[in-house]
C-alpha cells in the first residue's frame, strides 16, 4: 500500500542546510506535554504500520535519556531508550542504530551549545543524514518527539523545527478531555505552524472509558471545524500501563531486593501502595483480614527498618498466602505483596547521627525473608520521601519488559483509525 504523498513544510520556513524533504513519506508522533503516551502511541502505529507496508523505519531525532547498545558490527554507541524498544521489538533490522538517535543531549549539552562547542550546522547535519539513510531503505519512516513540542528550542531543535527538517507531517497527542486539551493541542500546532509543518490528526490518550464516545463525539467535531483534520484515535486509560516492575521500583528508589527476586518482573500500583505507621495488630487486620488476597493482588507496604513487628507480620503471612497458593505469583489472582524498608530519615526531620541498627533488619528476619523467598525491599530514603518517589513515578517502556509494551500495542492499536491516518 501506497501512502499519499505528504504536504512538505512550506519552503523558506527553515534554512537550508536544515531542511531537506525525503522522497518517503514521514508521521512524526508528538505531545502536547511529557508523560502524555507518545511512546505508547508510537508502538501502537509502528504495529499497524508494518501490517500495511513491508518496511517502516524509525527514528528520535532528538533524544535526553539514553543507554548504550551494540550495533550491528559490535560497536558500543548511546541512543535514546526508545529507540531501543523500536528497533529490538519489531526486529527493525534493515534501520542501523547509528541512524535512529542522531542528537542526544545529555547533562552539560546546553552549555556546550550556548558556549558555541556544538553548532546548529552540526545538529542539521546528523539529523538529515540519519532520515535519508532510514528512508532510502524504508517504504515509510516513523519518528518519535521528545517531551513537548517546544523541548529542544534552547539548542534550536525543537520538536517542531525536527519536523520541519525531515518534511514531515505530525501525529499529535494529547491526555483526554475536551477544553483543557484542545487549549493545549492549539498552542504545540502553533509551533508546528510557525515552522510550516502541517498536523495529520490527533489522538487523545487516557481517556475515562464511560467518556470515549462523548469525547470523540465533540473533540472530532471541534478538530473538523477548527483545524479540518481528524481525530484518529480516542484510548481509554488502561491503568496496567502506568503500574511499574518491582525492579523499576528497586532501580527508582536506589534500593536493594533482599529477596523475592522473582517478583522483580511483576507491576505494582501506585493506589496499592501504603505507609504502615499502626501497630501490628491493626495492620494485619486491615492489609489481610480486611480484604481478599485474590481482590487485592500486590499491595506494597512501606514502613521504617526498624519496625521489626511489622516485617514479622507481613513475613508470617507471605509464607501464609504462598502455601495456600502452591508458591505461584504470576497468576491471574495470586497475591505477590511487597514490603519496602527504609533506612533513612525524611527530609524534613532528619536524624542528627546515624545508628547502625537503624540501617537494616535484624539477622534473622533477613534470614526469613530469603528463606521464604518474599519480596523485601531496602532503600536509603526515609518513609516519606520513598513514598512519594514511588507514588510519582511514571513508568516508562523497556526492551526489559515485553508485557507491557505487548499489552500497550493490544490495547491502543485497534483504537487508532489507521483509514483516516493514510488518507490524510
Amino acid at each position: 500500500r501506497q501512502l499519499p504523498l505528504l504536504s512538505l513544510a512550506q519552503p523558506g520556513a527553515l534554512a537550508s542546510p536544515c531542511r531537506s524533504p525525503m522522497p518517503q513519506p514521514t508521521i512524526f508522533v508528538a505531545a502536547t506535554r511529557q508523560h502524555v503516551g507518545k511512546t505508547t502511541v508510537s508502538l501502537a502505529l509502528m504495529s499497524g504500520l508494518q501490517k500495511r507496508f513491508n518496511k517502516v523505519g524509525f527514528l528520535k531525532p532528538v533524544g535526553q535519556q539514553h543507554l548504550p547498545v551494540r550495533d550491528e558490527s559490535g560497536n558500543q554507541l548511546r541512543v535514546d531508550k526508545d529507540v531501543q524498544v523500536m528497533k529490538e521489538y519489531f526486529k527493525l533490522d534493515h534501520v542501523p542504530y547509528s541512524a535512529m538517535s542522531p542528537v542526544i543531549i545529555p547533562s552539560g549539552y546546553t552549555a556546550r551549545y550556548i558556549d558555541g562547542e556544538v553548532s546548529n550546522e552540526a545538529q542539521c547535519a546528523a539529523i538529515r543524514r540519519a532520515h535519508e539513510t532510514i528512508s532510502s531503505g524504508s517504504d515509510v519512516v516513523l519518528a518519535e518527539g521528545t517531551g513537548h513540542v517546544g523541548v529542544g528550542s534552547v539548542v534550536e531543535v525543537s520538536n517542531a523545527r525536527a519536523a520541519a527538517m525531515m518534511g514531515a507531517e505530525v501525529v499529535l497527542v494529547a491526555n483526554g478531555g475536551i477544553g483543557k486539551a484542545f487549549d493545549e493541542l492549539e498552542m504545540n500546532r502553533m509551533m508546528f505552524a510557525h515552522e510550516g509543518v502541517r498536523v495529520r490528526g490527533v489522538v487523545l490518550n487516557k481517556v475515562r472509558p464511560d467518556k470515549v464516545e462523548y469525547v470523540r463525539s465533540k473533540m472530532g467535531r471541534l478538530l473538523e471545524q477548527r483545524w479540518g483534520v481528524p481525530l484518529l484515535g480516542v484510548v481509554p486509560e488502561l491503568s496496567y500501563l502506568s503500574k511499574p516492575t518491582l525492579a523499576e521500583l528497586e532501580k527508582a528508589l536506589d534500593g536493594d531486593l533482599l529477596a523475592g527476586h522473582r517478583c522483580r518482573s511483576l507491576h505494582y500500583g501506585v493506589e496499592n501502595s501504603f505507609l504502615v505507621t499502626t501497630g501490628l495488630r491493626r495492620f494485619l487486620r486491615r492489609a489481610f483480614e480486611q480484604r481478599s488476597p485474590s481482590e487485592w493482588r500486590r499491595p506494597l507496604f512501606v514502613t521504617h527498618v526498624t519496625r521489626d513487628d511489622l516485617l514479622l507480620g507481613y513475613l508470617a503471612q507471605h509464607q501464609r498466602l504462598m502455601t495456600a497458593q502452591g508458591g505461584a505469583v504470576d497468576g491471574p489472582r495470586d497475591w505477590a505483596g511487597a514490603m519496602v524498608l527504609s533506612t533513612g530519615a525524611s527530609k524534613g526531620f532528619p536524624d542528627k547521627e546515624a545508628f547502625p541498627d537503624d540501617t537494616e533488619p535484624l539477622t534473622y528476619l533477613t534470614q526469613m525473608a530469603k528463606d521464604s523467598n518474599a519480596p523485601v525491599l531496602i532503600t536509603r530514603y526515609g518513609t516519606l520521601d520513598a513514598l512519594h518517589i514511588i507514588e510519582s513515578y511514571t513508568a516508562k517502556h523497556s526492551i526489559h519488559d515485553t508485557a507491557r509494551v505487548s499489552a500497550a500495542v493490544a490495547h491502543y492499536e485497534p483504537n487508532i483509525d489507521f483509514d483516516a491516518l493514510l488518507q490524510g
